[in-house]
């Protein structure tokens, strides 16, 4: 009879965690500078970090926000959750697991994931914004925050 082989046992603590790392300082610094902007040129302000910084997440976010109508601030949203995907993927990421508010460096990405949730329920993209919604919680079943702004 062969012998059999003890396998150790392996305990988790549950789904993996990403956090992403922070972002670009210049880019946060230019982004404080844009949203300190008087109204009427807060948008463009903003609309420059992004087009200089477009990896960030943050300044895509920030756009969202600032959005003219409900299709730029969901156009907005909408790349910044797709740019914020790729960053999770790089770091890590294999399509599940948290991503948790409590990190401040996974903030702006979770800003555009309910950024998009909210606009797409705004211009009547029903299923995306329950997938949307779904996905907050899935990447932190804590969702929605108390300190969500």
């Amino acid at each position: 009879m062969a012998a059999m082989t003890e396998m150790p046992m392996q305990f988790t603590s549950g789904p993996p965690e990403t956090v992403l790392p922070p972002e670009d300082a210049a880019a946060r610094a230019a982004l404080d500078a844009a949203l300190d902007a008087p109204p009427p040129q807060r948008r463009d302000a903003v609309a420059a970090v992004v087009a200089r910084w477009p990896r960030d997440l943050a300044p895509w976010a920030a756009l969202g926000s600032l959005g003219r109508d409900d299709v730029e601030a969901y156009a907005a949203f909408r790349v910044g959750y797709h740019r914020g995907l790729d960053r999770l993927r790089q770091n890590g990421w294999r399509g599940s697991g948290y991503v948790r508010w409590r990190h401040e460096t996974n903030r702006p990405f979770l800003r555009c994931l309910a950024g998009l949730a909210r606009q797409a329920a705004v211009i009547g993209e029903t299923d995306e914004a329950e997938r949307c919604t779904l996905f907050l919680q899935q990447c932190d079943p804590s969702w929605p925050p108390p300190d969500l702004s």
